[in-house]
């Protein structure tokens, strides 16, 4: 059973603006000749790293509520030029919206098991959800009606 990160999205106030950073750092990426997968720099390594690539997600928690989801396709160590040993998070460019659940705030990263965490948005049973604006979404979660 595959392993998830849960993580606060600082910056983007929707998964929109989420997927243009993510656009934008890829366009960079691709002028300057470097790999354009979405990651994310973290220092600490996931030790439970090997439950979490190529079958686990990141679950973004945007605005107090958690989002979206991309998958994990790599975890890389690395020592950044100042010395400190750090963690690149690599993800598949997709973000995939999830069943809202409001957020409170944290910091670093969480594991989330696959049985807690929320399914896709474009999953059967979906229903009107998926249809309804992200921010409709936001604000119902939290007046507690989703």
């Amino acid at each position: 059973m595959p392993l998830h990160l849960i993580k606060l999205c600082v910056g983007p106030r929707t998964i929109e603006d989420l997927l243009a950073r993510q656009d934008a750092y890829r366009s960079e990426a691709l002028r300057t000749g470097t790999d354009p997968a979405p990651f994310h720099t973290t220092r600490m390594i996931p030790k439970r790293h090997r439950e979490i690539v190529g079958a686990g997600s990141i679950y973004w928690v945007i605005k107090g509520t958690l989002s979206c989801r991309q998958g994990i396709t790599a975890i890389e160590p690395f020592t950044s030029t100042d010395g400190i040993a750090r963690c690149r998070l690599v993800f598949d460019p997709r973000l995939v919206p999830v069943s809202p659940r409001s957020y409170r705030p944290f910091q670093g990263w969480r594991y989330l098991t696959a049985k807690d965490a929320p399914a896709d948005l474009d999953a059967a049973g979906a229903g009107d959800l998926a249809e309804m604006p992200e921010a409709l979404r936001r604000e119902l979660v939290s007046l507690g009606l989703l």
